[in-house]
């Protein structure tokens, strides 16, 4: 039995090395691509390894200097190699260092029992190094609005949040600080992805990226710009219809997208009404898209940074206002006053009403049901009102495709809805 014992034992240690030796190879084989490197594929396999190994003798003689040490020799050792380094005075090679002594807590990790984790850390430490290049361009890319936007999300998430009680106050226990500057915080990020993607790639990539980035950001914004120059340009009416339909689609797919974050129980339901919708919108699209020109210049939208502490502001006093207008009308007039004020608020921002209605049913007010119609109607709305901007601000040619493609999508959900869920009504 001893013996047995003893083979199990050395067939699970056998096991971690050649996790470690895995880990080591990955990222040695990037990093072998760099004539500047001094450590490639052997040198990455050895010192994981020997970072699994310093890790078992540091707790077999149960010390952790020996782990301790092992990582000072390592580094010592690594930035001697480029000390005297002359012949590429461009990389002093503290990339190549740093992934070393990655690598070897790596390999450490390995041994105490982290091997998913440490294997999921060597991919992204692999494909940060791969991408040097194209990281680089982003940086040196971003605008002083760009990273103004990307501090006030910093401060939003990480500075005004923490400090905010996370307490129910007020009727129906509505008001809850915490939780309002949290869906704040989701909804900025959420925006802010698709802002700074449509910075970076929206006019390099063409009328798609363009119109689904642009329905990430802010798509009645998109609406609005595409539907002035439409109206000033009588050629740039197909790719105006286009990259509002986008937008439009795009925007569909929020609800969804938050609602698997807060509440995934709700996505099933959510994903098939809106789905509908989604569907014969594309096909909308796919039949516009023959139309499409792809020489066109395509002109960026000027959207709101969404991380501005006014637009954020703005939005939780909205989410709020829903909030409690949902439960008090909800409590008075049951589903018919929860739909009243999807319809009316959904004509600004489905966001506050998706958040508002997952919020009561986290409190237990609403049902999977009724979440899911009031999101539909707020989505209806929010839709209608578009199309109302696209008819002031555009042109008739403009309306009547944003008027079918826009029928298309209600039919799409109103007839999902009514066919997969009879029970609703």
């Amino acid at each position: 039995m001893d013996d047995l014992f003893l083979l199990a034992q050395e067939r699970s240690y056998l096991a971690q090395f050649a996790t470690s030796l895995a880990i080591g190879l990955l990222i040695g084989l990037e990093r072998e691509r760099s004539p500047a490197a001094r450590a490639g594929l052997r040198t990455f396999a050895l010192v994981a390894m020997f970072g699994t190994l310093a890790a078992m003798l540091s707790f077999k003689a149960q010390t952790p200097w020996l782990l301790i040490c092992g990582l000072l020799l390592v580094g010592i050792m690594v930035i001697a190699s480029y000390r005297d380094k002359r012949d590429a005075p461009e990389d002093p090679g503290t990339t190549t260092v740093a992934a070393i002594l990655i690598c070897y807590g790596l390999g450490a990790m390995v041994w105490y029992e982290e091997s998913t984790l440490a294997v999921m850390l060597a991919i992204i430490t692999t494909i940060l190094l791969y991408f040097k290049t194209e990281l680089q361009g982003i940086t040196q890319n971003l605008t002083r609005k760009d990273l103004i936007s990307i501090l006030q999300f910093a401060v939003l998430s990480f500075i005004i949040l923490p400090i905010l009680p996370d307490k129910n106050y007020g009727p129906f226990d509505a008001f809850n600080p915490y939780q309002i500057w949290l869906m704040i915080v989701l909804i900025s990020g959420v925006s802010l992805v698709g802002y700074i993607a449509l910075r970076f790639v929206g006019q390099r990539y063409g009328a798609v990226l363009l119109g689904v980035l642009g329905g990430l950001a802010s798509s009645t914004a998109i609406t609005l710009m595409f539907s002035r120059r439409a109206s000033k340009n009588p050629d740039f009416i197909n790719l105006a219809a286009i990259v509002i339909l986008l937008g439009n689609l795009t925007a569909q797919l929020r609800p969804v997208l938050i609602s698997a974050i807060i509440f995934p129980v709700v996505v099933p339901d959510l994903l098939l009404v809106l789905g509908g919708g989604f569907l014969l919108g594309l096909i909308s699209a796919l039949f516009w898209w023959k139309e499409f020109s792809q020489q066109q210049i395509i002109p960026m939208p000027d959207t709101k940074n969404p991380a501005e502490l006014t637009t954020a502001m703005g939005f939780g006093l909205l989410y709020a206002a829903v909030l409690f207008l949902s439960g008090w009308l909800s409590d008075i007039a049951g589903s018919s006053g929860l739909y009243a004020v999807a319809i009316i608020s959904g004509l600004v921002k489905v966001d506050a009403v998706t958040l508002s209605s997952l919020r009561l049913l986290e409190l237990g007010k609403l049902g999977i049901a009724e979440i899911v119609i009031a999101i539909t109607l707020a989505t209806i709305a929010n839709l209608v009102f578009k199309l109302g901007l696209a008819f002031f601000v555009g042109n008739a040619s403009l309306v009547k495709r944003c008027t079918t493609s826009t029928i298309a999508i209600i039919a799409g959900m109103v007839g999902t809805l009514f066919l997969i869920s009879p029970s609703y009504f």
